[in-house]
């Protein structure tokens, strides 16, 4: 199929690379001149044959905003828009339907995979109705692992699971990080080497996963992690689960910690958060404070 991918970031780029090894054509539009291959919105949607489908892989907040309601006034009836960022799932339900009332196609796929996606595929979790999913199979075949897609709902369920996934991925790291911290603190075994320990949890210990994986990986690049301060961003997705379990009246406690203890992290430099640091620039890129 022919695609049109909005935003050439860490994901982006590598999502219309792995369309392209597929025999899909995608064409790439960034408002960074250096990456992009056309020059606009307008020029993207005129190379691609309609109904069109354009993938927007960008922040989520005013960047998808704005990208949305541009793409609603250059596309047609019939066309595909796909909202792959971390979207807060009442604004894919809003975009839905403001779309649908032009006759746009709309789906939210929540991505899951990191910088790592190019090679092992993604986990992928679409919003959307028959028509529309039936429409982006084809890529979605491509893009995920095997068995890595599902079709979870109609629209805004796709961001919204998306988002319970990155609430358990907070308290997950949280707990690798809890561990760490508590064997690098012992004072009766000062000498444990934390590469060891994660090499040795990732072969049949229950604690086994690709994020110990990637803690194994992280502590031997940087055993004591002091080129890491321990200073861990929130992006949004933890926010909005815990305010979700409030509105529903469903206790998550351990998300809520995880959540709580990065805000803590701004004031103080724990070993706990140097891991999680760590942990999402090794699956995700993402940016860590370096100490000085």
């Amino acid at each position: 199929m022919k695609i049109g991918m909005v935003g050439l970031g860490r994901m982006g780029a590598n999502m219309a690379e792995r369309l392209r090894r597929a025999g899909h054509e995608a064409i790439g539009f960034d408002r960074n001149p250096a990456t992009s291959e056309v020059a606009s919105l307008d020029e993207l949607v005129e190379r691609l044959d309609r109904p069109r489908t354009i993938w927007a892989m960008v922040p989520a907040g005013d960047p998808t905003e704005e990208t949305i309601r541009s793409l609603a006034e250059l596309l047609d009836e019939g066309d595909l828009v796909v909202d792959g960022g971390n979207s807060y799932f009442r604004d894919s339900l809003r975009r839905a339907e403001e779309l649908g009332g032009r006759g746009i196609l709309f789906c939210d796929a929540g991505v899951s995979g990191g910088i790592w996606g190019l090679a092992e595929g993604y986990c992928l979790m679409v919003g959307g109705n028959d028509e529309a999913i039936e429409r982006l199979e084809p890529a979605l075949i491509a893009l995920a692992q095997e068995g890595g897609y599902a079709h979870v709902g109609p629209s805004g369920a796709g961001h919204f699971v998306k988002m319970v996934h990155n609430g358990i991925e907070y308290a997950l790291l949280q707990g690798y990080g809890e561990g760490f911290q508590l064997l690098e603190a012992s004072a009766e075994f000062p000498d444990l080497d934390l590469t060891q320990i994660a090499e040795v949890w990732r072969h049949g210990s229950v604690v086994r996963s690709w994020l110990l994986d990637l803690a194994a990986l992280a502590l031997e690049q940087d055993p004591g992690l002091e080129a890491i301060r321990g200073f861990v961003e929130d992006s949004g997705e933890g926010r909005w689960t815990v305010n979700e379990a409030v509105r529903s009246g469903v206790p998550v406690p351990a998300i809520a910690d995880a959540l709580f203890a990065r805000f803590e992290s701004r004031d103080d430099d724990p070993f706990a958060m140097k891991l999680i640091a760590a942990l999402r620039q090794q699956f995700g890129g993402h940016g860590v404070v370096k100490e000085p």
